[in-house]
């Protein structure tokens, strides 16, 4: 299936992805970059979408099922002292190609694209079914929200998402949210703090209460999480100013089940015994809300609420996968991903039938020299082919 031909055209293919800079927000040149190749490789249509996204389409002769391989075409920033390689260079040494994205995850988008390719060119498109490749915008940024536009125009019944997985077969995820509290108080001058009330006294003893909150465990996925990352006062620098505001923020990790009302009750339900015990007590939780601008104009917005998904290896779709990645020679295991990806849309939103299978170590994303072994990348061409050729048999 991968002739050396074929393996050569994935290393550059990776190689040209990565000399391309798509910051999240700036991936204009990478989809036009994308939608060419699709035409080049034989993809019978393509078009972008309002917000950026880059889909090609393969039609198979026959009705079938419709399969979506999802790949996220934006990267973290460099900063580029910090590295001793070309972070937009693609070169290659000891068997690695190296730069931003190359797992994270442009080595995935490579594969995908030439995976569908051979495999239409193989079967001459006589297969049951369509195929679509997904080059996805603003995952960085938010999880799954640029992939609604992808499931309502393309409405697949199986989804693949490329995070890197060391080509083991993901049927998981916990998901994220990002909690903000509020405390309010009475802004004074600092000598006369009797005339005035202290918002981060209140959040204090607020934190003290949460921090008791027990999070939910799941058997497979872990523990839901609750962690404080950030604390902020108003006004900032407070020269002589009792602080009025005072803001937290919380990565809530989330599990299959929850969902935004259960999330908050916790917080709210000590917010409000609160109140009640003391009059001067005054506090808000919300989730924290992102706004960003696509390239092509669009505003993109959302609240940071991606919620957790799991399948049954029983699954018949996860078993069907699983055999087509072995009749390709890999010998995945069968996980699930410790980090949010945009199957939070996908299966944790849409319930559509998702698997994650992608070269790479999750750990090498977002780093410096950031690098995808050439190995790994060939193995995903043969995984993504086998779990098609699985799905649409």
């Amino acid at each position: 299936m991968l002739s050396e031909k074929r393996k050569e055209e994935v290393i550059n293919l990776c190689q040209e992805l990565i000399r391309i800079k798509s910051y999240s927000g700036e991936e204009g040149e990478l989809a036009e970059k994308l939608k060419n190749t699709f035409l080049e490789m034989g993809f019978d249509e393509t078009f972008i979408d309002s917000y950026g996204n880059v889909i090609g389409h393969i039609k198979g002769k026959n009705s079938g099922k419709c399969i979506l391989l999802d790949g996220h075409i934006d990267t973290v920033p460099v900063d580029e002292s910090k590295w001793t390689k070309d972070p937009f260079g693609g070169e290659i040494e000891s068997g690695r190609i190296y730069g931003r994205g190359a797992s994270d995850m442009k080595g995935a988008v490579s594969a995908m694209v030439c995976a569908a390719a051979y495999f239409a060119e193989d079967m001459k498109k006589d297969f049951n079914g369509d195929i679509y490749v997904a080059g996805v915008v603003h995952e960085e940024c938010f999880e799954g929200v640029a992939a609604r536009k992808i499931s309502e125009k393309v409405k697949p019944d199986y989804v693949i998402i490329g995070e890197a997985s060391e080509c083991n077969l993901k049927r998981g995820q916990r998901g994220r949210a990002e909690i903000v509290v509020e405390t309010y108080g009475k802004a004074a001058h600092s000598s006369n703090p009797q005339n005035g009330i202290n918002a981060v006294y209140n959040m204090m003893k607020l934190l003290e209460k949460i921090r008791k909150i027990k999070v939910n465990h799941h058997e497979v996925l872990g523990d839901g999480i609750l962690e404080l990352t950030d604390i902020i006062s108003s006004p900032y620098p407070g020269a002589s100013v009792l602080p009025s505001l005072c803001r937290v923020t919380f990565d809530r990790r989330l599990l299959v089940g929850e969902t935004p009302e259960s999330v908050l009750k916790p917080i709210q339900e000590i917010i409000v015994q609160m109140e009640n015990e003391d009059p001067n007590f005054k506090a808000k939780v919300y989730f924290a809300k992102g706004e960003e601008r696509c390239y092509t104009g669009e505003k993109i917005m959302a609240e940071r609420f991606f919620p957790a998904w799991l399948f049954d290896v029983e699954e018949d779709f996860v078993k069907k996968a699983y055999q087509g990645l072995k009749e390709q020679g890999l010998e995945p295991a069968i996980t699930h991903y410790s980090f949010c990806t945009n199957g939070s849309h996908y299966a944790g939103e849409a319930n559509i039938k998702t698997i994650g299978f992608g070269p790479s170590k999750e750990n090498l994303a977002h780093i410096d020299d950031e690098y995808i072994e050439i190995d790994q990348l060939l193995k995903a061409v043969r995984g993504y082919y086998g779990i098609i050729k699985a799905l649409l048999s």
